[in-house]
C-alpha cells in the first residue's frame, strides 16, 4: 500500500495570503531541505518522462504572441526527459521534449501535471524550495 504524501508545509491560499497549512510542518520541511543535494534526491525519486507545464519564464516576450508560436514557452505542456544541468543562477535544468523539438528549461519554471502524477509533490518541493532559497 503506498503511503500518502504529507503536503501539510505546502502554502494554500487564504483571507490572509498564501500561508502552509501548518506551520510546523514546514519549519520542519524547511529543515530537511537545508541539508538536501537536491540533485541527487531528485534523481532518486523522480519517474521519467513525466508532463510538464511552464509556468514561469523570465524572458519579457511571454508578453507578446512569441511565447505562444515558441517552444517550451510559458503555458506550454512538455515531456521531461531526464535531469540535464546544474546552474548557478537557474537551479537545474531539464531536458524536454515539445512535439519534434528537444530542448531545456529551469525545473523550478515548471509544475507537473496532471496534480495526481507521483512526481508532482517531489516537483513541488524543489520550485517551492528554489523559490525561497
Amino acid at each position: 500500500m503506498k503511503k500518502t504524501y504529507d503536503s501539510s508545509w505546502n502554502l494554500i491560499r487564504s483571507k490572509k495570503g498564501n500561508l502552509p497549512r501548518s506551520e510546523e510542518a514546514l519549519d520542519k520541511k524547511y529543515q530537511e531541505w537545508k541539508k538536501r543535494d537536491w540533485r541527487k534526491w531528485l534523481e532518486k525519486n523522480l519517474v521519467f518522462p513525466f508532463i510538464v507545464e511552464r509556468k514561469e519564464d523570465e524572458d519579457d516576450a511571454c508578453f507578446t504572441d512569441i511565447a505562444k508560436n515558441a517552444p517550451f514557452r510559458l503555458g506550454h505542456k512538455m515531456k521531461v526527459l531526464k535531469l540535464s544541468l546544474e546552474d548557478d543562477l537557474y537551479g537545474i535544468i531539464v531536458r524536454v521534449r515539445e512535439s519534434h523539438r528537444v530542448g531545456s528549461v529551469p525545473l523550478c519554471d515548471v509544475e507537473v501535471t496532471p496534480k495526481n502524477d507521483p512526481n508532482f509533490w517531489f516537483v513541488r518541493e524543489y520550485v517551492v524550495w528554489f523559490a525561497n532559497r
